[in-house]
């Protein structure tokens, strides 16, 4: 089994407990072949992933190495897809999910001094932190986790804002200060999810992965990536949508979306049977409530990514 994967530490990590999965499975096809790529994302540092709209810059080439032939399946991070599945490939599902909630490393949000700098790449981790401090400043930030850990350290920034589960699988739990609730911040789409895809037409891959995906988690990222695709943006739009399986069965939704000013946040919770009927809903109900049209303005199609 060839799986293609970004070579980062942390995305090795996810490609490593796809692995140990499926030979717990017992799958078939016990060899296992890592196929590192390096993606437009992990190359250009430069351009704000708010100006690479939409492009999949942390998947688009880990999907084409399963595409022409040279993995099996590709594994990512959830929210780093887009919300359309890519042409020839099938999400088979994911892993049971990870942590989903956000942390800050460097010191509490309560202890950060008045007008202190928070760094972060992501729209909507601003907004949700201006929403609950509206003297904060904020830094960029690029990277992998060392790099983005290592920011916090820096004289002039108070603290950085990641996604937890991105610490705790790196082994640098200790270096959170704070984790936020999901109502404080509401995590983004697919967050603390391993996803895993493979080509529509190769049956042995689909067998094999569906002895490890987990339902649950599975059902609950398909009501989110249902939520995100109704706004008609890509990944990093301010707003977050974060579903759990109820005792009933039931998809329980919350998700947030930032006016397209960024000056306010609209929130809406729910349950229902069907997660993605569920996720469209609630996509509508925020969409109407922030005043914005079916198509978010360009300037909000971001990719996903910076919500490591």
């Amino acid at each position: 089994m060839r799986i293609a994967t970004r070579s980062s530490p942390l995305a090795m990590w996810a490609a490593h407990a796809v692995a140990s999965a499926l030979q717990l499975a017992g799958s078939p096809r016990r060899d296992i072949e890592f196929v590192p790529v390096s993606t437009s994302g992990d190359v250009d540092l430069s351009t704000p992933l708010s100006q690479m709209s939409g492009r999949g810059v942390f998947v688009t080439e880990v999907q084409a190495a399963v595409l022409d032939g040279r993995a099996d399946i590709a594994v990512h991070s959830a929210k780093d897809m887009r919300s359309e599945q890519t042409p020839g490939l099938a999400l088979a599902g994911c892993l049971a999910r990870g942590e989903a909630r956000d942390a800050l490393v460097g010191m509490t949000l309560d202890a950060i001094p008045r007008g202190g700098v928070v760094a972060t790449g992501s729209q909507r981790r601003r907004c949700h932190l201006a929403a609950l401090r509206s003297d904060l400043r904020f830094a960029s930030l690029r990277g992998n986790m060392a790099r983005r850990i290592a920011v916090a350290d820096r004289a002039d920034v108070d603290a950085v804002i990641v996604a937890a589960v991105a610490l705790e699988r790196l082994g640098e739990s200790h270096r959170i200060a704070q984790r936020f609730s999901h109502d404080d911040i509401v995590p983004q789409v697919g967050q603390g999810a391993i996803a895993v895809e493979h080509r529509i037409d190769d049956a042995d891959a689909a067998a094999a992965v569906g002895e490890i995906i987990d339902d649950a988690t599975t059902r609950c990222v398909r009501a989110e990536r249902a939520f995100l695709r109704t706004l008609g943006g890509g990944c990093d739009l301010p707003t977050g949508a974060h579903a759990i399986l109820e005792a009933t069965g039931r998809v329980h939704m919350t998700a947030s979306l930032a006016a397209p000013d960024r000056r306010r946040i609209a929130r809406a919770a729910r349950s229902d049977a069907d997660g993605e009927r569920l996720g469209v809903a609630l996509a509508r109900e925020l969409l109407s409530a922030v005043g914005a049209h079916a198509t978010m303005p360009a300037e909000l199609s971001a990719s996903q990514s910076a919500d490591v």
